[in-house]
């Protein structure tokens, strides 16, 4: 029985159609299907990201097919067969039809084919293995991947432990993958595969680790995927420590935001948490983040001017981050709500005093204009920010005349 995509607007899309047409030109309408996750998420009713295409045509046929339909092409990875075509401004990411010559856990050296059941004997998961043609019929070379996408089961194509030993990326994507599409009880030759082999996420470049992980944890709920990974060890060799899940699991609750349930996993020393962020080559903007909300005092028993004085030191992203591990992990919920309330209503004010306020008032420019605006900017700070009396203030730190 065949079964077909309905009511998808980018399948029947302009730009969609063009692209499908200049392949279609050049080597027949069964050169080209859609592939993977836009098959996949069209089945199950979630987001399409992305349009991928896979092809029988080899990258310079594809290129030179593009080029005649009036398409520009970008050779994104033409090494591995993959050429980008841009149609009315959206990419098309086209790929060859491959098969694996040899692996070594992290990479492979490929073959192009013209044989679609190879090419999804090569891919991980058999709800990934699923192809659609310009009309959206669709195709299922392992007679299964169909049956998972709906079901929301995810299973590895062929035997598990040959599909890691492939590419080790394949654990994280297990999981991440569950925690995105699965339903009910994980597959337990894939949970069995990922323990057995956890060893080989070391093998990984950290970019794509880190990668995974914070997709895994933009999941709407990956506490049951993480906890997975935390039997199996291999949380622990991502983290290069043990995890403690207690403030995870009601993180995730709390909030949605990846680096905030990824803070939660990681310890409350600012020194180690920094290391485990450059371990995992995260971004200075998220290696800053995760640092600041273990830094400085983390509770939810502030009263509004210190809340205030918080902020104005640390930072409203630092202190917000704080008051929710703080929440997370057990503090009183009523006054969280109210610190991240107060945070949201309040913007840090500017020190209302400078240089000029004190020449005005005859103190000389030099060494000692430093030291009264910042004895200014205490005294403001313990008074919770006032916005009058400031030349009073002023006048009161200067030196003897």
């Amino acid at each position: 029985m065949s079964h077909r995509l309905q009511g998808q607007a980018w399948l029947t899309a302009p730009a969609t159609r063009a692209v499908m047409a200049a392949l279609a030109a050049a080597g027949g309408p069964d050169c080209a299907r859609f592939v993977g996750g836009c098959v996949r998420n069209a089945l199950i009713g979630a987001p399409i990201d992305d349009i991928d295409i896979a092809t029988t045509l080899t990258p310079d046929v594809v290129v030179a097919a593009l080029k005649a339909a009036g398409l520009r092409s970008v050779p994104t990875g033409i090494e591995h067969g993959t050429v980008t075509a841009i149609s009315e401004r959206q990419p098309f990411e086209i790929t060859t039809l491959r098969r694996d010559v040899s692996t070594d856990g992290r990479r492979a050296t490929v073959a192009f084919t013209t044989d679609w059941a190879e090419d999804a004997g090569r891919r991980d998961f058999r709800l990934n293995a699923l192809y659609a043609d310009a009309d959206g019929v669709i195709l299922d070379p392992t007679e299964q991947g169909y049956d998972d996408a709906l079901a929301g089961r995810i299973v590895f194509v062929g035997e598990p432990e040959g599909r890691i030993r492939e590419d080790y990326l394949r654990i994280l994507r297990f999981y991440r993958f569950y925690a995105w599409y699965g339903r009910g009880a994980p597959d337990a030759a894939a949970v069995a595969a990922c323990a057995a082999l956890a060893e080989g996420v070391e093998q990984l470049s950290a970019e794509r680790v880190s990668k995974e992980l914070l997709k895994l944890l933009s999941a709407p709920d990956p506490r049951p995927a993480v906890r997975l990974m935390d039997e199996a060890s291999v949380l622990e060799r991502v983290l290069g420590q043990p995890a403690d899940l207690t403030r995870f699991e009601v993180m995730t609750e709390l909030s949605g935001d990846a680096v905030l349930r990824l803070s939660a996993l990681l310890p409350d020393e600012p020194a180690r948490v920094a290391e485990i962020s450059r371990a995992l080559r995260l971004s200075n903007a998220q290696r800053d983040r995760l640092v600041e909300a273990v830094s400085g005092e983390a509770t939810t028993g502030l009263t509004d001017p210190q809340a205030r004085t918080a902020i104005y030191r640390d930072g409203r992203q630092a202190f917000e981050d704080r008051v929710m591990r703080a929440w997370a992990a057990g503090g009183d919920a009523e006054a969280a709500r109210r610190l991240l309330a107060l945070a949201e209503g309040w913007s840090r004010p500017a020190l209302p005093v400078g240089g000029r306020d004190l020449a005005r008032l005859g103190l000389k420019p030099g060494p000692e204009t430093g030291r009264v605006l910042q004895a200014f900017e205490a005294g403001w700070i313990v008074d919770d920010f006032p916005d009058h009396g400031h030349e009073d203030r002023l006048r009161a730190l200067l030196p003897p005349a």
